[in-house]
């Protein structure tokens, strides 16, 4: 492996090693702020990534220019539900929960690309579909818990990375990269802004620490796998997000006091391995 290489893997996992700490600070904010205000203020931290972000020839004011209007406010809309739909979750799940959740995306990826995309997909991805769902019902035992609003934050949060996903496969390569993260950042603070004025709380020094982390470190985990697509392909740079997993298990054991127990670390492994498998069949073209 190549020096350039194992620089992009070194920055793949530190973009999701950033990831994984933005949504801790959420959780340290303890459901204090409303969603909302959680989401206005981390999309207008983001803002500060912006110049970083700009390729040769593209301007500040693309963010709100796009070849794809309807594209455009797909991706904004998107943007909004996935970040209320994640806040929602780390606020009221442990974070190993949270994210067994989320890590259903690439399961929705794959029944929406079927439907809006006409994909073929083998049985052998449909087997991860239903590892995927069987992985939730071991997560959430139906019937057996008690289930919160923090589970359909977390579904909503997957579903709607799933929609951004699909939509990016079917428009992004006609759009600019400015105009693409402009509209997942100025969906959540127009739509986070509006909603959060009815109950806004100004925020304490300590809150704002977090609230910053939160802001600054999921821009900062944007900009490293820009930089590490730039030197190792997408099929390398992908199986990285699975490290969030482990970041939520330490997070949650020595920072929140967070225990899995059996059945719950059953549920997670098979989501996790059912998110990998459908990987592996994307890339095999299967």
């Amino acid at each position: 492996m190549d020096r350039s290489a194992s620089q992009g893997i070194l920055l793949a996992f530190l973009a999701f090693s950033a990831y994984a700490i933005s949504d801790a600070s959420v959780k340290l904010l303890g459901g204090a702020l409303s969603a909302y205000e959680v989401v206005f203020f981390g999309a207008l931290s983001g803002l500060l990534a912006l110049p970083l972000l700009r390729r040769r020839g593209e301007r500040l004011r693309d963010v709100v220019h796009a070849n794809n209007r309807v594209m455009w406010f797909v991706r904004a809309g998107a943007a909004v539900s996935n970040s209320i739909g994640s806040v929602t979750a780390f606020t009221h799940l442990p974070m190993a929960e949270a994210f067994c959740l989320l890590f259903l995306m690439p399961t929705f990826v794959t029944i929406l690309s079927v439907l809006f995309l006409r994909e073929r997909v083998g049985w052998r991805r449909w087997l991860a579909v239903l590892m995927g769902f069987l992985g939730v019902l071991v997560v959430l035992r139906p019937g057996f818990r008690e289930l919160n609003i923090g589970h359909l934050g977390a579904l909503v949060a997957g579903l709607s990375g799933a929609v951004t996903v699909v939509a990016m496969r079917a428009f992004g390569h006609t759009e600019k990269r400015m105009s693409l993260y402009g509209a997942g950042l100025l969906g959540p603070i127009l739509a986070g802004g509006l909603l959060m004025l009815p109950h806004f709380v100004w925020p304490t020094p300590m809150q704002w620490v977090w609230l910053l982390g939160y802001g600054l470190l999921a821009a900062a985990g944007n900009l490293l796998v820009m930089l590490a697509s730039a030197r190792i392909p997408a099929s390398l740079v992908a199986p990285a997000q699975y490290s969030q997993m482990i970041w939520a298990i330490v997070l949650g054991y020595l920072v929140f006091g967070d225990r899995l127990d059996n059945m719950m670390a059953l549920g997670v492994a098979i989501i996790i391995l059912s998110g990998f498998f459908t990987f592996r069949r994307d890339r095999a073209g299967a």
